[in-house]
C-alpha cells in the first residue's frame, strides 16, 4: 500500500453491470466522500457507487 492510500482510506467503489470494480477516488475523511458521492450521483445517472473503508 503506497503512502497516498494510507493517507487517504476512504474510496468511492463504482460497480459495474458485469460485478467488476472500479475505484472513483480517494479520500482523507468520511464527509468528504459521501459528499464527493451525492455530487457524483446528482451529475450521473443510474451509476452505483458505494463509499468504502479500506484500512491501511
Amino acid at each position: 500500500m503506497t503512502y497516498f492510500e494510507q493517507l487517504h482510506p476512504w474510496c468511492i467503489i463504482r460497480t459495474l453491470p458485469s460485478k467488476e470494480c472500479i475505484l472513483v477516488a480517494r479520500f482523507r475523511k468520511r464527509d468528504e466522500a459521501f459528499a464527493y458521492l451525492q455530487v457524483l450521483q446528482s451529475r450521473v445517472n443510474n451509476i452505483e457507487c458505494v463509499v468504502k473503508f479500506n484500512p491501511p
